[in-house]
């Protein structure tokens, strides 16, 4: 199944909605892993947005998933950016 690298842009005009809605968002991230579609996920530490990497079917199916996150939901990310991804070696290698 392919590997989709998932990066989020964040501002700091969001940050109120992101503390209100960060538990709903890491909620549904939970689901996701235990759904077997999240890979691994974090901010980055400067606070300019996240990575996350999950496995979809598809960019479709990928992009059905995103809208459901509660940060998209809220409009509380200011750009997404998805790359398909490849692991040759590593954790994430097949």
């Amino acid at each position: 199944m392919p590997i989709f690298a998932v990066h989020y842009t964040y501002s700091e005009a969001t940050v109120p909605g992101r503390d209100t809605h960060r538990p709903e968002h890491r909620g549904w991230l939970a689901d996701q892993l235990a759904a077997g579609a999240l890979l691994t996920s974090g901010p980055y530490p400067d606070g300019s947005g996240a990575l996350i990497l999950f496995q979809a079917e598809d960019a479709a199916a990928l992009q059905t998933l995103l809208a459901a996150d509660p940060f998209a939901k809220e409009r509380l990310i200011d750009d997404v950016r998805v790359v398909e991804w490849l692991p040759v070696l590593g954790a994430f290698a097949s």
